[in-house]
């Protein structure tokens, strides 16, 4: 009995100093002061003594002496660790170490710290930055006519492309210095949302400059001749650009491209110059087919040695006017009929002088760090905007229909069906909100977060595929009608394209999120990957054996904090928050925990294996995702004051976010492929059992609720939109009739009412309105407005129509190239 409470009081000890994350030295100590305590207090005698002062010494010398813990601990492991480590090329290296850490390491942490996160700054809006909102954004919006633009001109008018370059759209991120607008990130995300709420081919035209485009490389990378040539020139819209990359044998393997350029002299001008002949051959280019410069990615080759002794010089980036000769561009393809500019195009033997490489010859071979680094920060940015955009659209939109449109004389959002389509809606638009302004607002902090801007790119356009596939189930017949009076059509056809593009989500989800975000997130993998691939094998060692003993402290802080806070249901864990999300933000620090921990074990058991696990590292990145998600959702009911009426929003966000979290343990914990290991996890993590249920037909109800009516909540919650009071245009009719038929049901709920309680006889339609206005019940303009309710309905609900042979135009009819 004795043994057993000596055994448990050591337990307590060490799990509070790993819990409290007490120093290795320090909780050698007082472990040390505990035996020498007990012994005093004739606890510990005999054999008892000799084995406690035995297994202390056994491992306190060896975990304590750097000299002692190398040579039987850290350098065997090292030994292991690089055999079984796989080789990594430069352009993997180089996609690892690019961009920064920022929310998104702390969950990886097991302990995030809530006060940090909630001193960020709340992104807002400068003066400037707003009067271009509703000013030229505004003028914008009003000029597009998505239908004319997708399906009679496939392209934008010549008039609109005129006034985006007039206005400096293509120049967003450029500095005024330079003639651009100098936005912030924030302020650029703004613009993208509202544009594409109205339409995603001028959403996406307007975004691609200011993303993955050659301002952002040459703000960043460019000679100073560079930057003050092309940027005033990009900024005025002289020069419409793009970047080609992609390539038929290049697509989600970027970086093995097989456009080739090889260092030699040639003529420019005249005169002999040192400069690159290019090969290659690009596709899925947007802007491509208008565009007067050209950003290209190839591989430089240096076979004469022509600039050092290393002849692969690896990934570079340059820029070049496209009237070069021998470059082919102008062809379009048809991304899903979105009429945005989009096409191939491809060089042969085409000569650039040496100059054209953006960043000069300093930057030759660091493309590919170059364009890792600018996507971490425009993928935070475009596609999080547009799906957002098209998420609050569809909310505005088809919640109001579902208010507007009747079947069994109810309107169906009142069905509970439709509810609960209509609460993901409404969950998933507030959710990409809040993870849209938060990332764009560590992008104007000064981060290029790799790991969660591809949290962001996955998640939101997944969200937006979600709620658009809603809305087109909640509008039925009048969301697969194409016409002008359709809002959501477009947005269904765009959706495979924004999966699609800047990172394939299949790839994003799968080898990204976990596999980037545990190498740059974790405190110590990326130290211990560079320690094994150092060259000077001492110093490599020494580095390892430090952050190795950091990692075996961090896993059994994670372990002990993970096991207490499960068993006390997160209850005692400090938050700095005393509002309703004060919960969910102790669960989400339960969770960071468990996830790290489970992180940890699946590295330590796999090892490289677990990269080609992808089933495994998408449920672990999906946790990752999920948790990163809900800190937005948490922060951003926070900046906005903790509104009551946007509870139930923040409450459905958070609690599917807790049950997709719970989910992905259990699948990996059923498919992880040693049970011992994974039974072990499963009762660490969730020792009570199940812990998170999916919101509740309560809550889902109240959500739903927020979209069916006029209110501060559906206008909070849709901000940002275009939207227009112009009753010929089908969102100008929606929100009008919602507030006419809102007005009606108070007067027709009157007139039921009468019927009820025998003030009147039983009637319907116009003759029960003639009887109550004859008892006195209602009056003759109470009528008027129930006749105009009925209109307004009537007119929300037709769908168009067209003459017989409107497909039958041929190719002639059509100018697919109306921009020059």
């Amino acid at each position: 009995m004795a043994a057993i409470m000596d055994l448990a009081l050591f337990l307590v000890v060490v799990w509070a100093l790993a819990y409290w994350r007490i120093s290795l030295v320090l909780s050698t100590i007082v472990i040390a002061t505990l035996i020498i305590l007990l012994t005093k207090l004739e606890q510990l005698s005999g054999f008892r003594l000799f084995f406690y002062w035995g297994l202390f010494v056994a491992l306190a010398i060896p975990l304590n002496v750097p000299y002692l813990r190398r040579k039987f601990i850290s350098n065997r492991i090292l030994a292991e660790f690089r055999s079984s480590m796989p080789s990594m090329s430069k352009t993997e290296r180089e996609a690892l170490e690019a961009g920064t850490v920022w929310w998104e390491g702390e969950l990886f942490s097991g302990r995030p710290i809530w006060k940090k996160f909630f001193a960020y700054p709340t992104p807002t809006l400068t003066d400037e930055e707003r009067a271009f909102l509703d000013g030229p954004v505004q003028e914008l919006c009003k000029m597009l006519n998505d239908w004319q633009i997708t399906e009679e001109l496939h392209d934008l008018p010549p008039h609109v492309w005129q006034f985006i370059k007039d206005n400096r759209f293509f120049g967003m991120i450029i500095p005024k210095r330079y003639g651009g607008l100098e936005m912030s990130a924030y302020a650029h995300s703004s613009v993208v949302m509202k544009i594409a709420s109205r339409s995603v081919t001028a959403a996406v035209t307007v975004m691609v400059p200011n993303s993955l485009g050659p301002a952002e490389l040459l703000l960043h990378y460019g000679t100073e001749e560079q930057k003050n040539y092309y940027l005033p020139r990009l900024a005025a819209g002289d020069e419409v650009p793009c970047f080609a990359l992609t390539g038929p044998e290049a697509g989600s393997d970027a970086s093995s491209i097989t456009d080739k350029g090889v260092v030699c002299k040639g003529q420019v001008d005249g005169q002999e110059t040192l400069g690159i002949r290019l090969n290659w051959d690009k596709r899925y280019i947007t802007l491509g087919p208008v565009a007067t410069v050209l950003g290209l990615a190839f591989k430089l080759h240096d076979p004469d040695h022509l600039l050092g002794d290393q002849e692969d010089l690896g990934i570079t980036c340059a820029l070049i006017p496209t009237n070069t000769p021998g470059i082919n561009i102008g062809r379009r393809h048809a991304p899903l009929n979105i009429a945005f500019q989009n096409g191939p195009n491809w060089g042969k033997d085409v000569f650039i002088p040496m100059d054209f490489v953006i960043g000069g010859l300093s930057q030759v071979g660091h493309g590919w760090r170059m364009l890792m680094e600018s996507l971490a920060a425009g993928r935070s940015i475009s596609l999080p905007a547009l799906s957002t955009g098209a998420g609050k659209l569809v909310c505005r939109a088809t919640g109001a229909y579902a208010h507007i449109r009747k079947q069994f004389k109810t309107p169906i959002g009142r069905f509970e069906g439709v509810q609960e389509a209509l609460a993901r809606m409404a969950g998933y638009s507030y959710m990409m909100d809040a993870a849209r302004i938060h990332t764009a607002g560590a992008v104007d902090l000064g981060e290029k977060p790799s790991v969660a801007s591809a949290i962001v790119k996955y998640h939101l356009t997944e969200s937006m595929r979600k709620v658009v596939n809603d809305a087109m189930d909640v509008q039925g017949g009048s969301g697969i009608c194409m016409g002008p009076r359709n809002l959501i059509g477009r947005m269904y056809q765009a959706i495979p394209i924004s999966i699609t593009v800047e990172g394939a989500n299949i790839l994003t989800r799968n080898l990204i999120i976990f596999g980037q975000g545990a190498i740059r997130c974790h405190p110590y993998v990326q130290k211990e990957m560079l320690a094994a691939a150092d060259f000077d094998k001492e110093r490599g060692a020494k580095t390892f054996d430090y952050a190795l003993l950091g990692h075996m402290g961090f896993l059994v802080r994670n372990a002990a904090r993970s096991l207490f806070i499960g068993l006390t249901g997160a209850r005692l864990v400090m938050v700095p928050l005393s509002s309703s999300a004060r919960h969910y933000c102790q669960q989400i620090g339960r969770m960071s925990s468990a996830f790290a921990l489970v992180a940890d074990v699946a590295m330590m058991i796999l090892g490289g294996s677990l990269k080609r696990r992808e089933m495994l590292s998408a449920r672990l990145g999906d946790i990752l995702s999920q948790l990163y998600l809900a800190s937005t959702v948490i922060k951003h009911f926070q900046s906005q004051g903790t509104p009551e009426a946007d509870i139930p929003l923040m409450k459905w966000a958070c609690e599917d976010a807790l049950f997709k979290i719970q989910t992905s343990f259990e699948e990996f914990f059923e498919n992880f492929p040693n049970g011992m290991v994974s039974s072990m996890l499963r009762h660490w993590v969730f020792p009570l059992g199940r812990s998170y249920r999916p919101p509740s037909d309560s809550l889902t109800q109240q959500v739903a609720e927020l979209l069916l009516a006029p209110s501060i909540a559906r206008d909070r919650l849709t901000s940002g939109i275009y939207l227009t009071k112009n009753d010929s245009e089908q969102m100008g009719r929606i929100d009008s009739a919602l507030e006419i038929i809102v007005a009606a049901e108070e007067i027709e709920s009157r007139v039921k009412a009468a019927i009820r309680g025998g003030l009147m006889r039983s009637a319907q339609g116009s003759v029960a309105l003639a009887a109550a206005v004859k008892e006195g019940i209602i009056r003759e303009e109470d009528v008027r407005l129930i006749e105009a309710a009925n209109e307004a309905r009537r007119n929300v609900i037709k769908v168009d129509d067209f003459a017989p042979d409107y497909w039958r135009r041929s190719d002639s009819d059509v100018e697919y190239n109306a921009y020059p």
